[in-house]
Parts: structure tokens; C-alpha cells; sequence
């Protein structure tokens, strides 16, 4: 399974979110560190949720990383986040 999906299904099955997009921008970060052939390793993240109603930024990316699970966070570099409700 992509990490792509992996991502979206972990996301979608914890924050119930109404509006989610998850993009694989590692190719834009060719040269730089954490690049690996073929993607994989950067993503845009952009998820709307009431889940994250009332709490504040860092309790929100708290948040999405739980749901992605410390063995799948393991496998990225970079997860830029836009988070809202």
C-alpha cells in the first residue's frame, strides 16, 4: 500500500475528517535530506475536522501523529501540516 493511502486511511479512520488531502511532495525535495528514490519520504497534509475543535496547534499535530502511529511516522522525513476545524 502506498504510504499516500496509508496516511489517509489511519487519518480518516481516527479524525473523521470532512475535508483531507495528502500530497507526496518528496520529489520537490530532491537533494535535500531524507530524499528517497521514488517518494515516499515528504508529504503535505492538509486535514479539516471537528476533532480538532478547541484544541490548540500543538495538541492538534499531537493529534494527527498518533493516528499515523510511531511505526508509519517512523517511515517519513517531513509532514508539514495545515490543520483546522
Amino acid at each position: 500500500m502506498a504510504k499516500v493511502q496509508e496516511i489517509e486511511e489511519r487519518l480518516r479512520a481516527a479524525l473523521n475528517p470532512h475535508e483531507m488531502e495528502v500530497i507526496d511532495d518528496s520529489e520537490s525535495h530532491r537533494g535535500h535530506a531524507g530524499f528517497r528514490e521514488g517518494g515516499g519520504s515528504h508529504f503535505n497534509v492538509m486535514v479539516r475536522s471537528e476533532t480538532f475543535k478547541g484544541l490548540n496547534r500543538l495538541a492538534r499535530h499531537r493529534a494527527v501523529h498518533s493516528a499515523i502511529g510511531p511505526e508509519l511516522m517512523g517511515r517519513i522525513h517531513a509532514l508539514a501540516l495545515d490543520l483546522d476545524v
